[in-house]
């Protein structure tokens, strides 16, 4: 968007004095003229007070005709996309801005889109800014305040525009090593899916290959035929709804920042539900922080923008995961997968795990290793507690979510495709043309 004429609204300019210096000499001289006249204090007095006159009318020209646009395409990312942003200086006034500092109050971390120019009279100039969104949750850009005065550095204008917006940063998707949720439900039950542990013998029909999807199950005259990665859909297979409960007690999770075992556990959350939705099925989220994050199991692309959504704001609490367990274990329907995520070392909450298996559902764990994250306590009596009950689980340490094409964002928004030898790898997206939104 191109057209100029919407501006973000300004609120009052303020010109003040930058120095009291220069009054101050000019009131001295002029006394000094009055006790002691000479030619230089006249001098002295007209500069001075030449100075202050045309720093004024200069500083209230500045004032009446700067303007400042700021313009964003996006109003969500995730971490590791570039965040793109147009400025637009506009003076319609006669003066120059000899310098001009623009000076972002924008509150997503790492953020540095400040700047000093400076504009001619009756003139405009233009710029981008990039940035990597390194962090999740919810932020604000804006508001920006602009800076500038006269050449003589006497006055001083301030132009506040409040205008912001919110930024939305969802936690990345990123390919999962061999994680196999344990399938819900009997032999029979439900309609056909795919991935699972016991296949049958019979083959139902087909559909495109999923990051996930074992090579051992591609139908090769599809593939053929279609020349992309196809995979067999198996009938009388069991298929129950997927829950993904996060464990964020903040008295389990170590480490800080990207590094943390919270921020690995809610990239595993997000990457399971793109996981799970893709292959059609109902998945649904229980994460408990400082505020509940429930979501009952659907399907569909909606689905998945609300659990990212929520994924992105959650944050530590202080409700223990047993606790968790116990409240949340009416909800969770008969036949339900049930994939948790903790680095709990308590074996209190595999307790609880009892009366779920006995109502039906079937769990998976996935088991953040504190130690791999800095921290002291072992995970060890878990793992013998769940070898005890039968549960599948996957030990999660710092370096699985650490590959070099784990974060595909880096360089713009990215899309995963599948090659030949059923290898997903990050592909660029061709960005559409997105208009411009100004903040307002």
């Amino acid at each position: 968007m191109d057209d100029l004429a919407e501006r973000q609204p300004k609120l009052k300019p303020k010109v003040r004095l930058k120095t009291w210096l220069v009054p101050i000499l000019f009131l001295v001289v002029v006394i000094t003229q009055i006790l002691a006249p000479y030619r230089g204090w006249r001098i002295l007095i007209v500069g001075l007070g030449g100075a202050l006159i045309l720093g004024w009318f200069w500083a209230r020209s500045l004032a009446r005709g700067i303007d400042l646009t700021r313009q964003m395409r996006f109003g969500w990312a995730q971490v590791g996309d570039r965040l793109v942003e147009r400025f637009t200086v506009r003076n319609n006034g006669w003066a120059p801005a000899v310098w001009a500092e623009v000076l972002d109050r924008s509150t997503m971390p790492d953020y540095r889109v400040s700047r000093g120019t400076g504009i001619g009279g009756y003139d405009s100039i233009r710029w981008h800014t990039e940035a990597v969104c390194t962090t999740r949750g919810l932020f604000t850009l804006g508001p920006t305040q602009l800076r500038t005065g006269d050449p003589f550095g006497v006055f001083t204008v301030t132009v506040d525009f409040p205008a912001s917006m919110p930024l939305l940063v969802l936690p990345p998707i990123v390919p999962l090593p061999d994680i196999q949720v344990a399938p819900g439900g009997r032999s029979g039950e439900a309609r056909p899916r795919a991935n699972i542990l016991d296949r049958t013998v019979s083959a139902a029909s087909v559909r495109e290959y999923a990051p996930g999807d074992s090579r051992r199950w591609v139908h090769w005259r599809t593939t053929a035929r279609q020349g992309e990665l196809y995979v067999r859909l198996f009938e009388s297979t069991p298929a129950g709804d997927w829950w993904i409960l996060l464990d964020m007690d903040e008295d389990v999770h170590v480490g800080a920042g990207e590094n943390a075992t919270d921020e690995h556990g809610v990239i595993l959350a997000a990457s399971l539900a793109d996981r799970g939705i893709s292959l059609r099925r109902a998945v649904g989220l229980m994460a408990e922080g400082n505020d509940l994050a429930w979501m009952a199991p659907a399907e569909g692309d909606g689905q998945r923008w609300e659990i990212l959504r929520s994924l992105a704001l959650v944050t530590r609490g202080s409700r223990p995961l047993a606790e968790v367990l116990a409240r949340v274990g009416p909800s969770i329907g008969r036949n339900a997968s049930l994939v948790i995520i903790t680095p709990s070392p308590r074996t209190v909450w595999v307790e609880q795990l009892v009366p779920l298996m006995r109502q039906g559902a079937v769990p998976t764990v996935l088991l953040l290793d504190p130690v791999s994250f800095g921290g002291s306590q072992s995970v060890d009596a878990v793992r013998q507690a769940l070898e005890n009950l039968g549960v599948a689980y996957y030990d999660i340490t710092s370096d699985i979510l650490d590959l070099p094409d784990s974060r595909p964002g880096k360089q713009g928004h990215w899309e995963w495709r599948v090659l030949g030898t059923g290898k997903a790898v990050a592909v660029q997206r061709e960005e559409p043309e997105v208009a411009w939104r100004t903040l307002a």
